[in-house]
């Protein structure tokens, strides 16, 4: 009797297995019978230009485990470009950084991720994808624009860095007064240069020999002025180049 109720449990057992076994094999191939997500609304959003509908539409396909991997592609893009219009940058940045792991051949994305690192402030990162884009595709008219730009833009800031807090003499062999406050100065020295160096252009660029005379004694005298008056009581020599810069910048005409 025992060795009978063992067996009827045994054969109950088997058949539940069974049955389970059968549902999921119904289940999955339900599954995978189940039909392809539509991808027509979201084309629809991105051929009218409705930012909003690609929010819904594309962002849905995003969202979707069943889409098709071309499909994934094609919303993700959409969507950064709207995150882009919208100035959610980051945001932008990761959509292209899905569609990318998605097909990393995409030269326009890689520039278009650039624009957006270099919006950011991340230029390591924006001339990387630059060149990434150039990369695979030697003519991209938009990433090599891009990438000269950058790298000129790059440039200029490596030199102004290497003379920030600099004057335009030597302060090694400054020996007036004034030279020697202007060295001890950060923001004085690049008053300095910068009134220098915005004289020289203005000198070099004046319409004739007469002028040029002109500006270069206008320069001289402020020079003379300068030397002069410093450590006097009332002198401000900071006012007194802010006032200077200001002349050559716009207030005189130059």
């Amino acid at each position: 009797m025992r060795i009978g109720k063992v067996i009827l449990q045994c054969c109950t057992a088997a058949s539940l297995l069974c049955a389970g076994l059968d549902f999921a094999r119904a289940t999955g191939t339900d599954a995978e019978k189940a039909p392809p997500v539509d991808p027509a609304p979201c084309n629809a959003a991105i051929s009218a230009n409705d930012d909003d509908s690609i929010m819904g539409e594309c962002g849905a396909l995003i969202g979707n485990e069943k889409t098709a991997r071309a499909d994934r592609l094609k919303a993700l893009i959409a969507r950064a470009g709207v995150f882009t219009r919208r100035d959610e940058i980051d945001r932008a940045i990761a959509d292209d950084d899905a569609a990318l792991r998605l097909d990393p051949t995409q030269a326009d994305l890689f520039n278009a991720r650039g624009e957006l690192w270099w919006k950011k402030g991340d230029r390591p990162k924006a001339l990387a994808d630059f060149a990434a884009a150039i990369k695979l595709n030697p003519d991209h008219p938009a990433a090599k624009a891009n990438y000269k730009r950058l790298a000129l833009e790059l440039e200029r800031l490596g030199a102004q860095m290497a003379v920030a807090g600099k004057p335009s003499f030597n302060c090694q062999t400054a020996r007036r007064p004034v030279e020697k406050a202007i060295c001890a100065s950060p923001e004085l020295a690049n008053l300095d240069r910068e009134i220098h160096a915005i004289s020289a252009r203005v000198i070099r660029e004046a319409q004739s020999p007469i002028e040029a005379r002109t500006l270069q004694r206008t320069q001289d005298e402020f020079i003379a002025r300068r030397n002069a008056r410093f450590g006097r009581t009332g002198y401000d020599l900071k006012k007194e180049m802010k006032d200077r810069l200001q002349a050559l910048t716009g207030t005189d005409g130059y």
